[in-house]
């Protein structure tokens, strides 16, 4: 215990040491050039001895992610520590195309204020790909959208952006590069099959990427998404309603025709008009019957 004691105050006697001596310094230092330096205050958490020591400079992204987590925390209130938690994990996977003309333009639209939107990832048409967020931090990508019960999608999924500009089709390297990131979310995080999905199935009235374009069924024989089977599909009984289908898919049907039209879009590609076909219908009903 006496040494204990004496452990602590030492620790807290080299910590006057540094922020004095660094105050000192600061009158002798020369001007040069500016430089964004956020300043982090000295934790010192003496029960345990621990002391955390400052961080000269942290980058912006690094900076806003430290204070939300300072903000977590209420200093009013008595604080122990629980050793068992985890932080958020990404349940879903939301597959946009840019709507743009080159990974540089997007990877620029990110990282400029005024645009209020990222993605997690972005893929080239080469293949490249670009990791512009943790994957455990809460991206801004999925905006105003809804799949089942779930209306913020941004807090439990990962955004991934392909560059394309929505009239094109999708490079062989692209998606074999989008197939490997995919493989490694669904094996860190445990992501089910059935949540691979794209951003028109979430937003159907504003939003329609990917397009026709992208290859769904060769992301469901790799496990990542749901697929029908041709060889099995029959006439939906008299007593299948396709609506009750699709809301049980996940679709929002309060715009029942977006919706159908999202739907076909994905799983009927050469017609995306408003109404269900009896093709159409028995496509949804084998799927209907994988949920």
């Amino acid at each position: 215990m006496l040494a204990r004691k004496y452990f602590c105050w030492y620790a807290l006697f080299y910590c006057f040491l540094f922020l004095t001596g660094c105050k000192s310094k600061s009158n002798v230092v020369k001007k040069g050039p500016a430089e964004q330096v956020i300043p982090v205050r000295i934790d010192t958490v003496i029960k345990t001895v621990i002391v955390h020591d400052t961080v000269p400079k942290l980058s912006i992204a690094e900076h806003k992610v430290w204070t939300l987590g300072k903000m977590g925390s209420h200093a009013g209130m008595r604080q122990e520590t629980a050793i068992h938690y985890d932080i958020r994990k990404p349940n879903y996977v939301i597959i946009h195309h840019t709507a743009q003309n080159s990974l540089d333009q997007t990877i620029r639209t990110f990282q400029v204020e005024h645009t209020k939107v990222s993605s997690h990832y972005v893929i080239g048409r080469d293949g490249v790909i670009v990791q512009m967020l943790n994957d455990y931090v809460r991206g801004w990508h999925a905006g105003l959208s809804k799949w089942g019960t779930i209306t913020d999608l941004n807090s439990i999924s990962i955004g991934i952006e392909l560059d394309n500009n929505g009239r094109e089709a999708f490079p062989d390297a692209q998606i074999a590069a989008l197939l490997v990131v995919l493989d490694t979310l669904k094996t860190n995080y445990g992501i089910p099959t059935a949540n691979f999905i794209g951003h028109a199935d979430i937003a159907p009235a504003r939003k329609n990427d990917p397009s026709v374009f992208f290859p769904w069924k060769k992301l469901a024989d790799r496990g990542f998404g749901i697929w029908y089977n041709p060889a099995e599909l029959v006439t939906a009984p008299e007593t299948f309603n396709p609506i009750d289908a699709l809301k049980i898919i996940g679709y929002d049907t309060s715009n029942l025709k977006a919706a159908i039209i999202a739907f076909k879009r994905k799983f009927v590609i050469n017609d995306v008009s408003p109404e269900l076909t009896v093709y159409d219908k028995s496509i949804l009903y084998n799927l209907y019957l994988k949920y």
